[in-house]
């Protein structure tokens, strides 16, 4: 599952990373296989920001569930302050850490401009950060002036994260695992999977291609009951389509008269892929997603207002799931 610790109006971000490691221990209980958080910045809605400090309170107050990043925003960072955190937490949690990278800046210019980015980049240069900061996990070469302690020799299994067909390339010639974020980016998400396929050679790390999908699922023990809850997600995006965003609103009872005709056209673009409803509609979806994709694996984010309703939503989804 992939969770961005959603701050909700009136909570704050303590309260946020509180209700990740209850809902980390409760998934885990669930059966679910990994518990991923994402790096965004300057965004009062979402407190995932320090994203490996983050990952080292879930899985300390985990036992089993791999935790890991969904994703780090390479350019963000220097290549070796990344190998040493996440070769930290794979000494401290070993077999548990997961590390997906993305390439964009996870926040608006003046957040990257404060993170020290260079503004005009396109994310051109992340083969050459990817290759650093790979370097820095393999065994020490004789010489070698710069090492990652911890971090070299350790196997923390590398991602590569795409809303587009760039990264797919690339992860599919490195024979490296992908991970699509159908959750915002649907339109591309058959396109993209298919040319990984296509492109894949095998390495290392990897003897087959492996696909993870990103969706959105809200479930609730009724499709209407779904709809409702879905409020709130749809509303949060709409005030970032409007230049906006802020914490998670509570959910309405109908979005009739929230937007304009362009402003649900542009939400439905990016929230196209997302399933909602009730059991025997999340199962359903989630089948039909599988046979569009061929995706190994699913990663569910689930925006719910209502700490209760969003654990339901993810009992109901591990139901579905094993009940295919």
């Amino acid at each position: 599952m992939l969770d961005l610790s959603p701050v909700v109006a009136g909570g704050t971000p303590a309260a946020a990373l509180r209700g990740s490691l209850e809902l980390a221990r409760h998934v885990e209980t669930l059966g679910y296989h990994r518990y991923w958080v994402a790096e965004h910045h300057n965004m009062t809605g979402i407190a995932s920001a320090a994203t490996s400090v983050v990952i080292g309170h879930l899985a300390a107050g985990t036992k089993t569930i791999r935790v890991g990043a969904g994703g780090i925003m390479l350019p963000n960072h220097a290549p070796l302050v990344i190998a040493e955190q996440f070769g930290t937490l794979e000494s401290l949690f070993p077999g548990r850490i997961d590390l997906g990278l993305g390439r964009a800046p996870g926040g608006d210019q003046p957040a990257a401009r404060a993170l020290r980015r260079t503004l005009g980049t396109s994310g051109d240069d992340f083969p050459g950060l990817l290759e650093e900061l790979r370097g820095y996990f393999r065994s020490a070469r004789p010489g070698q002036a710069v090492r990652a302690v911890p971090g070299e020799g350790l196997n923390v299994p590398i991602w590569l994260l795409s809303s587009s067909g760039f990264s797919a390339q690339l992860a599919g010639q490195l024979g490296l695992p992908f991970a699509f974020a159908g959750q915002f980016s649907p339109q591309a998400m058959v396109g993209s999977c298919e040319l990984y396929r296509k492109v894949f050679c095998p390495s290392d790390a990897l003897s087959a291609p492996y696909v993870m999908v990103g969706v959105n699922v809200i479930a609730a023990d009724t499709d209407a009951e779904a709809r409702c809850l879905a409020t709130s997600h749809l509303q949060a995006f709409l005030n970032m389509v409007r230049g906006r965003p802020g914490p998670l609103p509570p959910p309405i009872d109908s979005m009739d008269g929230q937007w304009s005709p362009a402003e649900e056209a542009a939400v439905a673009g990016n929230l196209s892929a997302s399933i909602i409803g009730g059991p025997e509609t999340v199962r359903g979806g989630l089948e039909s997603l599988l046979v569009s994709t061929q995706a190994d694996e699913l990663i569910i984010n689930a925006m719910i207002f209502d700490p209760a309703a969003r654990r339901r939503s993810y009992e109901i989804v591990a139901q579905a799931w094993d009940s295919r």
